[in-house]
């Protein structure tokens, strides 16, 4: 097994260098001659991250070694991109939803939700959606699912053992397992912080456009939210109303489970309530600290303007409140505070590392000039209209995202997308946003998120089902990616 194991790392790193080879020579080199060198690398780098040969965030330091020695762009210069303010806020965020989860906070506002729905079939999907959606908005979605398995899986089971079985009981399962995921997913869109491609996003359009407008954390929840709870809903009705039917009849001992684990919580902790002080007022700053504009005549200052503070910008809020977890009194006996230092052990280094990668990626693409040949060569594609450009990228960038992660691949596709609406005359946004939430709507494989890696694992989720179900929410998202962004998103953020 070791050996096959090892043949096959061979074959996908030949493949992969004999790809990047293939780019270096086709990449035009008379305007641009660092410019091969850098389809090189990115060509490695997407294979790699493809094929996850190399862990994601070790590919991602490539860029640290290959852009100062082909001399595009100095170390100093490349390991900036690793230090973005961005990497900061995401840094922030994880701290923050450390706190949460350390309190148990996290797992008392699911039991609430979910004990508040009901017990018939689709009242607990429904349940178990909407406490999945509502915490992924703040925190990864994979800890999302992380909580809220094992809530599931004691439902079922109790369901199983009060006399459910056959097709309700692997309906219900499939339903509530697969809507956990697909709920995490919806839901991180709704947020800046919800999932990491809008970060990618916000960090690339504010580097490659800084004298565009910027898209604050406000404008894009205005932005979006509408659409993450239509979405939402939708799919609840679709999952269990087409793809798995479900009786209206009560689950007998499904909602005792929940109502038990929630009862013993007990009281709300000291702790919990510190932890989600700290987290409103960290939400609190995020939605009020930027100026709304409401049309061209009437606009609604943040504390940043009031302050004379502009540069306090997301990551420094986020960074605080994360400090303040690390003062504020534990009521906990055993721990001086909220937070230890040990406790950051759980936050994904490799994450921010793949960050920092996409972004020196896209700083070695426009560096080099290879951004202006793209460009050169989308500008001689005839373009039918906006719509079909949108319709396109949210279509592509669904599928795609089915095969790779998410952000490795906003990380790669990003860039190219930004020089099309250049090409193409367009305000980069356009393009940019949809792309961004497409790569969250990659709903039919396992390997498309680790949320659906996780239930896949739980034994109530076969690969067909997962792929028969993913299939209608993929084809649902680019619809509503699409249509939303088309008028509502335009609208808000003028365009």
């Amino acid at each position: 097994m070791a050996v096959l194991q090892t043949y096959k790392k061979t074959l996908l790193l030949l493949l992969a260098l004999i790809l990047a080879i293939i780019a270096y020579f086709i990449t035009p080199n008379s305007t641009y001659p660092k410019a091969p060198a850098v389809a090189f690398m990115i060509v490695l780098m997407a294979v790699l991250w493809i094929t996850e040969l190399l862990p994601l965030a070790v590919t991602s330091l490539i860029p640290i070694v290959f852009l100062p020695v082909i001399d595009v762009g100095t170390l100093g210069e490349v390991t900036a991109y690793y230090a973005k303010p961005i990497i900061y806020l995401f840094l922030g965020g994880f701290i923050l939803a450390i706190g949460i989860q350390k309190t148990g906070l996290h797992k008392r506002i699911a039991l609430f939700l979910l004990h508040k729905i009901g017990d018939k079939p689709h009242q607990l999907v429904l349940g178990f959606m909407l406490a999945s959606a509502l915490l992924s908005m703040w925190i990864s979605n994979t800890a999302t699912v992380m909580v809220m398995l094992p809530v599931a899986l004691s439902v079922l089971e109790t369901a199983k053992a009060n006399g459910l079985k056959g097709k309700s009981l692997t309906n219900l399962g499939l339903g509530i397992m697969l809507g956990l995921a697909y709920a995490a997913d919806i839901g991180g869109m709704a947020t800046v912080i919800g999932t990491p491609p809008n970060l990618v996003f916000l960090e690339m359009y504010e580097t490659l456009f800084p004298n565009l407008p910027i898209v604050g954390f406000v404008t894009w929840m205005i932005m979006v939210l509408p659409m993450s709870i239509f979405f939402l809903f939708i799919g609840w009705w679709i999952l269990v109303k087409f793809i798995f039917k479900m009786p209206n009849t009560r689950i007998l001992g499904g909602y005792e489970v929940i109502k038990s684990s929630y009862l013993e919580l007990g009281k709300i902790t000291p702790d919990e309530k510190r932890a989600g002080l700290v987290f409103l007022l960290a939400a609190v700053l995020w939605l009020t600290g930027s100026d709304i504009q409401l049309g061209e005549a009437f606009t609604i200052h943040g504390w940043r303007f009031y302050l004379g503070i502009p540069e306090a910008k997301d990551a420094a809020v986020a960074i605080f409140a994360a400090i303040l977890l690390f003062i504020i009194p534990s009521s906990n006996p055993n721990r001086k505070s909220i937070l230890k230092w040990q406790d950051t052990k759980a936050v994904p280094w490799g994450i921010l590392l793949l960050f920092g990668g996409g972004l020196a990626l896209a700083g070695g693409f426009q560096m080099s000039g290879l951004a202006s040949i793209v460009g050169d060569s989308f500008a001689q594609w005839n373009i039918s209209s906006t719509t079909s450009a949108v319709f396109s990228v949210s279509f592509i960038l669904t599928f795609l995202t089915e095969i790779t992660s998410n952000t490795a691949i906003t990380n790669l596709i990003l860039p190219i997308i930004a020089e099309a609406s250049k090409a193409f005359n367009m305000d980069p946004r356009i393009l940019m946003i949809p792309a961004t939430l497409s790569a969250s709507c990659a709903f039919m494989m396992p390997v498309a998120s680790p949320t659906q890696a996780i239930v896949f694992g739980s034994g109530y989720v076969s690969m067909r089902d997962m792929i028969r179900a993913g299939f209608w929410f993929n084809i649902i998202g680019v619809v509503l990616v699409s249509l939303f962004f088309l008028t509502w998103g335009q609208f808000v953020i003028g365009v």
